[in-house]
């Protein structure tokens, strides 16, 4: 049978008053040191999570940002690109437009000239004729007579050359 003695009761209670002061003064102690460095961690993965967050919720946003930045640098681009097409064909018409009327202004020259020397011509040639019919007839004919056979002339190389342009 199992004895008890004193001694060993006393060990029992002292070894519960050991375990009850140490649980007190010993335990207690440092599972509340313990249960705060816990909460420090806790609440320092908790932030680091919503700073984690937050810079994913900023890097979202500024890639919205950079890509609205880069459509709207595109858009600008094209519009740019549109007018600058735009400019130049309008440059280019108007230098065509520019160059039809020179080239108009030019030949309307050209014809006033060209008329001009064919009324030349046309006196010229009468007055050759003019000169040789008079050489033929051998000056008999009055200074009247030169002059009606002047306009007769001028007027049948009138009338033939008008035939002609139409």
């Amino acid at each position: 049978m199992l004895r008890l003695d004193w001694n060993f009761a006393a060990t029992i209670v002292n070894l519960f008053v050991l375990y009850l002061l140490m649980r007190r003064f010993l335990f207690g102690p440092i599972q509340n040191l313990i249960d705060k460095r816990k909460d420090l961690i806790e609440s320092k993965f908790r932030h680091a999570k919503e700073t984690e967050n937050q810079a994913e919720q900023m890097k979202t946003k500024y890639q919205g940002l950079l890509e609205h930045a880069k459509e709207e640098s595109r858009q600008i681009v094209e519009q740019a690109r549109v007018q600058a097409k735009s400019e130049y064909d309008a440059k280019i018409e108007q230098a065509k437009e520019q160059a039809d009327s020179m080239l108009e202004t030019a030949r309307e020259k050209i014809e006033i000239e060209r008329d001009k020397m064919l009324h030349e011509l046309e006196r010229q040639i009468s007055s050759l004729a003019l000169i040789a019919a008079g050489k033929v007839i051998g000056k008999m004919a009055k200074e009247k007579y030169d002059d009606s056979m002047y306009d007769m002339f001028l007027k049948e190389a009138g009338e033939g050359n008008d035939t002609n342009r139409n």
